[in-house]
């Protein structure tokens, strides 16, 4: 080997050394480097306000900021409403800060209250647990359609597309194919985001009532005298209407279904109220039973057109596993309770006990 080469040799070994030195020094450099950036950004992330600092609605609490999000917004859309109602955002940020939190897939729509100067990170984590402003309204058993209609249209959080909406045209809109719109809904709290349809609570009601409706439908007893699931609708209305005390549910539930066995007539007052309508006045004259309608069921035997209100699941049950008796009147004592008779004169003579001090009017409950 020449002179040269091997000179050549030492200098390219010792350049190789230096450049592997060079490297090893620069690798703590490079780590630090990425450390700062690291914990630059989740700072950034978790500390830097980008939620205004004073409230933009006057009825939620000073020291929060209104925001809705719409269903089903993915990234860029949720990043496009936030700045449009007042919060720094940008789309590739959000998802890349979205995707650092590992809650990319997890943002949830609603109505949310964050907390003025929150961070980005705090939004992301609210959205993502879904802590988001809830609202909520109760349909109780026993309720008419036309109080359950005025409760939810008076209900300041909804989007109010069916009020004023005639009875066939209520129907239409939830594609419903009854002949009325009573009985339909079923009793409970429903919770709803605000600004939510109205339209989307009667879905959501009558799908449970179709439900609990067909399930218990299906164990109907082969002697029953009802013949389709709108008989069970109809008959546990009156039951909800005319019991005073959970426990007497299946006595009264008894009391119809053997009357209707008979074929006697029900004569429930619960029935000729409601075919007076809301101009009722709380007081059942005489002349409101002799006064002919598809209500009265002192003058027609048989079950009402339509429900007359909205029953619980307890009634529709009892409607179908009423208490074994041969008992065909009742009437109330006066403390909710109903006494049950088998004979006129023993019904007679409750009435006497029960109301013997009461008014010439008649009394609702008295069989």
């Amino acid at each position: 080997m020449s002179f040269y080469h091997s000179l050549m040799r030492k200098n390219f070994q010792k350049n190789r050394l230096f450049v592997a030195r060079a490297k090893r020094k620069s690798w703590p450099q490079y780590f630090i480097w990425i450390v700062l950036a690291i914990t630059l950004f989740y700072g950034a992330l978790f500390l830097w306000p980008v939620v205004p600092s004073a409230s933009n609605d006057p009825s939620s609490h000073a020291g929060s900021y209104k925001v809705k999000i719409a269903s089903q917004s993915g990234i860029a859309a949720i990043s496009m409403q936030l700045s449009e109602q007042g919060i720094s955002s940008n789309r590739v940020i959000l998802q890349v800060a979205a995707r650092a939190l590992f809650i990319n897939s997890k943002l949830k729509p609603g109505t949310y209250l964050f907390p003025v100067r929150a961070s980005l990170a705090s939004i992301l984590q609210q959205m993502a647990r879904g802590d988001r402003v809830r609202e909520s309204i109760s349909i109780i058993p026993g309720m008419t359609i036309w109080q359950v209609r005025g409760l939810i249209d008076r209900h300041p959080a909804l989007i109010h597309q069916t009020k004023g909406l005639s009875s066939k045209e209520f129907l239409a809109a939830l594609n419903l194919s009854y002949p009325a719109d009573e009985g339909l809904f079923f009793p409970d709290t429903y919770i709803f985001d605000p600004d939510d349809a109205d339209i989307s609570i009667y879905r959501r009601s009558a799908q449970a009532m179709q439900k609990q409706l067909s399930q218990i439908w299906e164990t109907r007893p082969l002697d029953t005298p009802l013949k389709t699931p709108y008989e069970l609708l109809i008959l546990a209305s009156i039951i909800e209407k005319e019991t005073g005390r959970a426990s007497d549910r299946s006595m009264v539930a008894a009391v119809f279904l053997n009357r209707l066995k008979l074929g006697m007539p029900l004569q429930t007052d619960p029935t000729v109220i409601y075919g007076i309508g809301p101009k009722f006045d709380g007081n059942l004259r005489k002349a409101d039973l002799r006064k002919d309608s598809p209500y009265n069921t002192y003058m027609r035997k048989g079950l009402p057109p339509t429900p007359i209100a909205i029953p619980s699941k307890e009634s529709l049950l009892a409607a179908l596993n009423p208490a074994h008796t041969d008992a065909i009147y009742f009437v109330a004592r006066g403390d909710g309770s109903s006494h049950f008779s088998k004979t006129l004169k023993e019904h007679e003579s409750a009435v006497d006990q029960y109301q013997r001090n009461r008014k010439s009017s008649i009394q609702p409950s008295s069989k």
